[in-house]
């Protein structure tokens, strides 16, 4: 009879100690994924926010006459940097009007 409650209070106990570890396993999943999203959404929002800045800047202060259209503001908006560089170039080759 001792034997088989405490075959029973093993079992529930081996239970409860395995949806612990797996809640924690989910916790600590969804932490570590929150994380690379959040830093990866930053990263996009800094990049954005700099090329905006090099777009008015170098319209500003360098006068390259880039016109401010909503294209070239969502290219500069999306890609950031690499957008503005592009949209640079093509206005020093002549392609963009």
């Amino acid at each position: 009879m001792l034997s088989l409650l405490l075959a029973a209070a093993l079992s529930s106990l081996f239970s409860e100690l395995l949806v612990i570890g797996a809640i924690a396993l989910v916790v600590f999943i969804v932490f570590k994924l929150g994380k690379f999203i959040l830093k990866l959404v930053f990263g996009v929002i800094t990049n954005s926010i700099l090329g905006l800045v090099v777009f008015f800047i170098t319209n500003t202060f360098f006068g390259l006459g880039i016109p401010v259209t909503l294209p070239i503001l969502l290219a500069t908006a999306l890609f950031g940097l690499p957008g503005i560089g592009t949209i640079i170039i093509l206005k020093l080759l002549g392609a963009l009007a």
